[in-house]
């Protein structure tokens, strides 16, 4: 779909996305939609706006559900120009503010031989690596997605149910662009920013696009564009509010150039202390919906605004460990 804007329409955007004409923030006022959460609604939402038993009581694959022949056909159906874009960040392998362990590279050069080898050490979970996220990698309360036991399920031997291989054959799927600093007529989001069920609608009017089922949205903070600019401090994500925009749309599939977290709900504590990542919790554990982290979409939205066209064809394909909790990725979008 093309996007045509005149300079009074996108200076009508930005109006409406929070920012005078004079590039300065503007007092807006929150939603109904966009009040912060409490520890009440968290926990009814939890069970309200599952998808435990859609599938029936053994399903261990949760929104991957909604990746069906028809909906990877239309996906493919996108691909006009061939273009393919790398959605995973180099690894970084110095260690620094978001990179408390860098990705560690070890060489072996045989001279004799000709030939050289390389072994990797990398911690992927967490907001450093690209990774993609399995449904038994976090828990709540002591469960898993579909009710499933977190201490029978995980041990030290890996993840009985519910690890990565389950998508050994990798997702294709729809894949939505949320540029949002592009919105607001921004080169980035300034850490501690929460986008919210506001800022997706105003998105999906600008790029007449409309977000449904089995498609997989992905939230461009403009992280790394920041990283590059001003150094790893910080990062913004998603406000808790928007969590029921996920059933109501019936999203399969969720990523975001960050860890997706930004900020915390008052009384959601874990029992030996501090707050749960949300964010993680509902979209895995309710919503038995794996993560993408830390993409890089920066040349996503360079090629995006390039073409005016915000869906694309997403391939993920995870590496095949049995009982991992996840997988580092690179994965491919295709216009």
């Amino acid at each position: 779909m093309s996007v045509r804007l005149s300079v009074s329409g996108l200076v009508l955007i930005v109006l409406a996305a929070g920012w005078s004409a004079g590039g300065q923030p503007a007092p807006r006022q929150r939603p109904a939609s966009e009040q912060p959460v409490t520890q009440e609604q968290f926990e009814r939402w939890m069970t309200e706006l599952s998808n435990w038993g859609r599938w029936g009581k053994d399903d261990q694959l949760g929104a991957a559900n909604l990746f069906t022949d028809e909906t990877r056909r239309n996906a493919a159906a996108l691909v006009k120009a061939g273009t393919n874009v790398s959605l995973g960040h180099d690894v970084i392998m110095s260690k620094a503010e978001d990179a408390p362990n860098p990705y560690v590279l070890k060489m072996t050069v045989n001279v004799d031989r000709q030939n050289a080898t390389d072994r990797f050490d990398i911690d992927y979970h967490g907001g450093t690596f690209t990774h993609f996220d399995a449904l038994c990698h976090v828990a709540y309360k002591n469960k898993l997605y579909n009710g499933f036991d977190f201490q029978e399920t995980v041990t030290r031997d890996g993840c009985s149910k519910m690890g990565i291989t389950a998508l050994k054959d990798g997702v294709v799927a729809r894949g939505i662009l949320l540029d949002i600093p592009r919105l607001k007529g921004q080169p980035y989001l300034e850490p501690g920013t929460r986008v919210g069920r506001q800022d997706i609608e105003a998105w999906e009017k600008v790029a007449g696009i409309r977000i449904g089922s089995g498609d997989a949205m992905l939230l461009r903070t403009g992280r790394w564009a920041r990283r590059a600019q001003a150094g790893p401090r910080g990062s913004s994500g998603w406000d808790a509010s928007f969590l029921p925009f996920l059933k109501e749309r019936d999203v399969a599939l969720l990523g975001a150039d960050s860890a997706h977290e930004a900020g915390s709900i008052p009384g959601v504590t874990l029992p030996s202390g501090g707050s749960y990542p949300v964010i993680h919790r509902f979209t895995i554990v309710a919503r038995g919906m794996n993560l993408l982290d830390n993409l890089d979409l920066e040349a996503l939205a360079e090629t995006a605004a390039r073409v005016k066209r915000w869906e694309f064809m997403l391939v993920v394909a995870p590496n095949r460990v049995p009982g991992a909790t996840g997988s580092p990725i690179n994965p491919i979008a295709m216009f």
